[in-house]
C-alpha cells in the first residue's frame, strides 16, 4: 500500500531510515547525477526527511544538502546514548559526517567532519558495530578504513583487495576486526583489519557470483549468517561458522541485479531486495529454502535504494524505496501478512 511518493532533483540512489529510536521518524535520500559534456561533473544532494508515524506516513522535507555525486549513505548504528550520525561516500573520493544539531527544534544535519580518502571515487561505506570506524570502497578496487573519534576522521588501514569496482564493504557485526568486500571482479573477500589487511585475507571466493558482486549484508540475528546480492540476479545467504571456507548454503533468483539487501528489524530471514531493473522484492529464507514474498514494481528506473522503518510499537512494516533515472522516492507498507508468513 503507497503512502507517501516525491521527486528528487536528482537521480535517487540511497534511502535510510534513522535506527536511533529518538530519530526514528527521519529518513535520509542522496542524489547522484552525471553531467557529461567538454567539462564533466558529478553533482548531488543529501535529503532529510520527517515521515511522521506508522499511522500517518507523509514525506516532509526537513533539508536539502548539495555537494558531490553521493554513492552511498549510513546512519551510525543504534544503540544507547552516543551522537546520531550520517555518513556519505561521494564522487569526489571524499567521506563526509554529519550530525543531527538539536539545538534546531526539529533537528537538522551539520557536516562535522570531511576528509578526501582517495583521487578515485567513494562507492560504499559502513560503520562498524560501535560506530568508531568506517570502511570506504573505493573505485579502483581498494578499500579504506577510517576512524572517527571526536568528529575526527582519519585513515589507519588502506588495501588494494580487489581488481575491479569496489561496490560494498561491510563490518562483521560481532568481530569488528572483520570486514567483508566485494566487487566487479565477481569476488566475495573477507579481511582480518588489525594489521595490514592486504596480508590478512581471511577468504576470498571467485567462483559461486557469476557476475559483479554489489551487496553484503551480515545477518543481525544469525552470527555466522551473510546475505549477498550480486549483478547475476542472485540473493545468496552464506554459513560462515568455517570462517575461512563459508559455504553458500542457499540461492534465491531474484529476477534482477540484486543491488541492496536490508533485514527486516524483527523478522529474522526477511529481507528487502532492490533488485535493480526488477523493481523491489520482499524475501524470506529460513531452513536453507527461499522464497519471494511480495514484489513492488511502481518504480519506472532502475531500483537502488531500499530500507525498513525502525520505529517500536509498529503494527505495519513501512519501507522506503528509491530509483534512479526517474528521481522517484517512495514511503510503502509491504501488502504481505508477516504474522502467517514468517511464523
Amino acid at each position: 500500500m503507497d503512502a507517501a511518493d516525491c521527486y528528487l532533483e536528482g537521480n535517487a540512489d540511497a534511502v535510510e531510515f534513522c535506527p536511533h529510536e529518538s530519530y526514528a521518524n527521519f529518513l535520509a535520500a542522496s542524489t547522484y547525477t552525471l553531467q557529461e559534456g567538454d567539462c564533466p561533473s558529478r553533482s548531488g544532494s543529501v535529503y532529510l526527511f520527517d515521515v511522521g508515524d506508522v499511522e500517518d506516513v507523509g514525506l516532509n522535507l526537513i533539508q536539502k544538502i548539495d555537494t558531490a555525486g553521493v554513492f552511498d549513505i549510513r546512519w551510525s548504528r543504534g544503540g544507547d546514548g552516543g551522537d546520531v550520525a550520517l555518513a556519505q561516500a561521494d564522487a569526489d573520493g571524499c567521506l563526509i559526517v554529519y550530525k543531527i544539531d538539536e539545538t534546531e527544534s526539529k533537528g537538522i544535519l551539520r557536516e562535522v567532519s570531511g576528509k578526501r580518502i582517495s583521487s578515485s571515487m567513494c562507492l560504499c561505506l559502513d560503520w562498524d558495530p560501535s560506530s568508531t570506524s568506517i570502511v570506504v570502497g573505493l573505485s579502483d578496487g581498494s578499500a579504506s578504513v577510517v576512524s572517527f573519534t571526536d568528529s575526527n576522521l582519519e585513515t589507519v588501514q588502506e588495501w588494494k583487495g580487489h581488481d575491479f569496482e569496489l561496490w560494498t564493504a561491510s563490518f562483521d557485526l560481532n568481530n569488528p576486526n572483520l570486514v567483508y568486500t566485494g566487487s566487479d571482479d565477481c569476488k566475495f573477500s573477507c579481511w582480518d583489519i588489525r594489521d595490514s589487511p592486504a596480508d590478512n585475507r581471511v577468504f576470498q571466493n571467485s567462483k559461486v557470483h557469476t557476475m559483479g558482486v554489489c551487496c553484503i549484508s551480515p545477518n543481525p540475528s544469525d552470527p555466522y549468517s551473510i546475505f549477498t546480492g550480486s549483478y547475476d540476479e542472485t540473493l545468496r545467504v552464506w554459513d560462515t561458522r568455517s570462517v575461512s571456507r563459508p559455504l553458500n548454503e542457499t540461492s534465491v533468483s531474484l529476477g534482477g541485479g540484486v543491488w541492496r539487501i536490508k533485514h527486516h528489524p524483527s523478522l529474522s530471514g526477511v529481507v528487502l531486495a532492490a533488485c535493480m531493473h526488477n523493481g523491489f522484492a520482499l524475501a524470506k529464507v529460513s531452513d536453507g529454502k527461499g522464497e519471494v514474498l511480495e514484489s513492488y514494481n511502481k518504480h519506472h528506473s532502475l531500483a537502488y535504494g531500499a530500507d525498513w522503518y525502525r520505529g517500536k510499537d509498529q503494527k505495519q512494516s513501512v519501507v522506503a524505496t528509491c530509483s534512479f533515472y526517474d528521481r522517484l522516492l517512495r514511503v510503502w507498507m509491504p501488502i504481505t501478512d508477516f504474522s502467517t508468513r514468517c511464523s
